[in-house]
């Protein structure tokens, strides 16, 4: 487990992609020998890189990681999206760390039933409230969570009144895309359910694309995202129908 210090030192590599140590010590009030220390055991975990007098942010599907970076506008985020989940629904949330942010906010509420494909997830609400149904499938390490054709088959027996989405990218001139071919799929059998499908991203994934789309667009009801988001991007998920919530950071 991670101490606070070290939480804000990946929150801070994960945010600025490349921090100093000398900027680091000044940050949490240590000395530099206290932050190297904290580097060396934080490397050690494959959860950032340290290169000359720098700690540099890795790519990751670890949740623990991805959920550092901009933790405080993912957790609004998060609350948004628990407040439009009425009591007595059942609904399905996708992997990812915004997500996981708002599974704890659901897991309070005993009669709510949560579908989902994460093991990270399931785990995480093992001592809830609420009902939870993890799919089966093949469970891919990296991301700790279920694809395959055995998910895709159990998606298919499952009902939900709305679906909760994480996203790696967006362009304007692609659509939704993710990193992975069979999280993909996955969420691409989601969108075709027919529920409300609900995208959790915060600004920093639109702008950036990667080689797997999520279709249909049209399947996509609304986008939580924060300030950040450029006004073009904003203006053209409007035009698409999509309805956008906008939350400070």
């Amino acid at each position: 487990m991670m101490n606070p210090r070290q939480q804000t030192i990946l929150q801070q590599v994960n945010d600025n992609k490349r921090v100093s140590v000398s900027e680091l010590s000044q940050v949490t009030h240590v000395s530099e020998v206290t932050i190297r220390q904290d580097l060396n055991l934080l490397e050690k975990r494959g959860l950032l890189k340290r290169v000359h007098g720098f700690a540099v942010a890795l790519e990751s599907d670890d949740i623990d990681v991805r959920m550092m970076r901009h933790f405080s506008v993912k957790q609004k985020l998060a609350n948004h999206a628990a407040s439009l989940v009425n009591d007595g629904e059942t609904i399905f949330i996708e992997s990812g760390s915004s997500n996981a942010l708002l599974a704890h906010q659901l897991a309070k509420r005993p009669g709510i039933t949560l579908v989902t494909v994460s093991g990270y997830i399931a785990r995480q609400l093992k001592d809830s409230a609420c009902e939870v149904i993890l799919l089966g499938g093949i469970y891919q390490k990296k991301s700790d969570s279920m694809v395959g054709p055995l998910t895709l088959l159990c998606l298919r027996h499952v009902n939900f009144s709305k679906a909760f989405i994480g996203i790696d990218g967006y362009q304007m001139d692609i659509g939704f895309t993710g990193r992975d071919v069979l999280r993909a799929e996955v969420i691409n059998s989601v969108l075709a359910k027919g529920a409300e499908n609900i995208i959790l991203a915060d600004a920093s994934k639109f702008g950036q694309v990667h080689q797997n789309l999520l279709t249909p667009i049209s399947a996509v009801n609304r986008v939580i995202t924060d300030n950040r988001l450029p006004t073009a991007y904003r203006q053209q998920l409007i035009t698409q129908g999509i309805q956008v919530d906008i939350l400070s950071e």
